[in-house]
């Protein structure tokens, strides 16, 4: 089983930076990727980044080029930076999780981190 932990949202300016953290407990060895989504109100929620247990990373256009995936050596610690924030960056951002299961796959969510990016 594994649980997952976010933490470091909060307001900030728009052109700010804030680095989102994600605690990963349980079992860690059968993760086949992880990601961070994020949901505003009204709105479906989106996938921001993900990773795969490779390391191989990929990027919502809305991403690119301005956020960063990445996790700690231990992989307990799943990131994201994010850079030149904007008034629409603004939700509630999500960690997840991806695992094997019988059959198919489960998907394990945290309970999210609120960013808000306002001046």
């Amino acid at each position: 089983q594994v649980q997952l932990a976010e933490s470091g949202g909060g307001l900030v300016q728009p052109g700010g930076s804030l680095r989102l953290s994600c605690g990963v407990s349980g079992s860690i060895g059968s993760i086949l990727g992880m990601g961070w989504y994020r949901q505003s109100p009204g709105k479906a929620r989106e996938l921001v980044a993900a990773i795969t247990a490779s390391d191989r990373t990929n990027y919502a256009e809305s991403a690119k080029s301005r956020f960063t995936i990445s996790r700690d050596s231990t992989k307990r610690t799943l990131f994201l930076q994010m850079n030149s924030l904007k008034p629409d960056d603004t939700a509630v951002y999500y960690c997840k999780a991806v695992l094997p299961s019988n059959p198919g796959y489960v998907e394990v969510w945290g309970q999210g981190t609120l960013v808000t990016v306002s001046s």
